[in-house]
């Protein structure tokens, strides 16, 4: 009997009429259900090779895809943490059987060790991880269709900055001179946090005034360039030989950062008058005063390392200036020995 029994789970052993070998767990300690489960596999490898049935893929197998088209990219454990979760409800299953309704009801409302409620942004991510691995099975052949299930609402983009008053006065009122030193090159060169912190020594070309963000530490997951103007140069400049580390921007201690002092910011930005403000937001203010200043969306776009154009777009409103000229290129008074109360009057007879 190719079914064998390991700890309290029994297992099969099977030789498909293609020659190839199958062993995998039956996921049941009933030998009944085993027996079973053994059976009708069997039947499906026959109708797979007489009459090109498709094969039946499982869940995992799915979940394996996944994790090799996303290993390299940005927080990786991300997805590796979303498909551990989805392993316990759907392992063992036949991945055409899934439907799109389970799918749906199987994502996380709250926090799986405090019962907090999950904001519906970080319920898409559960919901893209799992449409990703039926994506690429679909791509396969092994699925007819990809489930569909509807995306929660998410907030409208959120653009928060500050003038370069507010900025100066924000980085003033930091206690910790290290954080001084991360928010003013933050506010320099619009890099995201994870940016700065795994900046290195060799990554950075005082000739060339650039700084390379490497591909495992860029949110896309490819590398590129951070332009360094006069005041990232002259900060860096400072801070070379401050240290032995390795690390462009450190404590006292010389270890790699990992996050910033979250309550010394949040009383700079209360001694400031600076409500509603986030780390983040000193990246948003980067933009809007490149925006402010004239520089295009798409030179922006590339300046600030982001994928598209629409993710710049947010930033549009800042400066209406350039739209100006082309506003004022049809105009009726520039073009019309009429007034605006003549041209009024004759539509008006014309009309009659």
């Amino acid at each position: 009997m190719s079914i064998k029994k390991r700890g309290d789970v029994w297992h099969i052993d099977i030789v498909a009429p293609d020659g190839s070998r199958i062993r995998r767990s039956t996921g049941t300690a009933d030998k009944k259900q085993a027996l079973e489960y053994h059976d009708r596999l069997k039947v499906e490898l026959w109708e797979t090779s007489r009459i090109n049935k498709k094969p039946t893929r499982l869940f995992e197998e799915a979940i394996i895809l996944l994790l090799k088209d996303g290993q390299g990219q940005s927080k990786f454990y991300c997805k590796q943490a979303h498909a551990e979760y989805f392993l316990k409800i759907f392992a063992g299953r036949d991945l055409s059987s899934i439907t799109s309704e389970e799918i749906a009801n199987s994502i996380p409302t709250y926090q799986l060790k405090a019962k907090i409620p999950i904001a519906n942004a970080t319920k898409n991510r559960y919901r893209s991880t799992i449409l990703r691995a039926f994506s690429l099975a679909y791509k396969l052949g092994w699925i007819d269709n990809v489930p569909y299930v509807p995306k929660y609402n998410e907030p409208k983009v959120r653009v928060r900055w500050i003038t370069k008053q507010k900025a100066s006065l924000l980085i003033s009122n930091l206690n910790l001179q290290w954080m001084k030193d991360v928010c003013f090159f933050a506010l320099s060169t619009g890099a995201r946090m994870s940016e700065i912190f795994t900046l290195t020594w060799n990554n950075v070309d005082f000739v060339n005034r650039v700084a390379t963000i490497t591909n495992e530490n860029a949110k896309s997951g490819k590398a590129r360039a951070l332009l360094l103007n006069q005041d990232a140069i002259d900060l860096l400049r400072s801070l070379r030989f401050k240290n032995n580390s390795r690390y462009v921007f450190t404590r006292s201690t010389n270890k790699r950062l990992c996050d910033i002092d979250r309550r010394d910011f949040k009383n700079a930005c209360s001694r400031s008058g600076i409500e509603n403000f986030h780390f983040h937001d000193l990246r948003h203010t980067w933009a809007s005063w490149h925006v402010q200043a004239g520089t295009p969306l798409f030179t922006l776009k590339e300046l600030g390392g982001w994928e598209t154009l629409e993710m710049v777009k947010k930033y549009a409103h800042l400066n209406a200036d350039h739209m100006l000229e082309f506003a004022n290129n049809v105009t009726f008074t520039a073009q019309s020995h009429f007034d605006g109360t003549k041209l009024s009057v004759n539509s008006e007879r014309k009309a009659i």
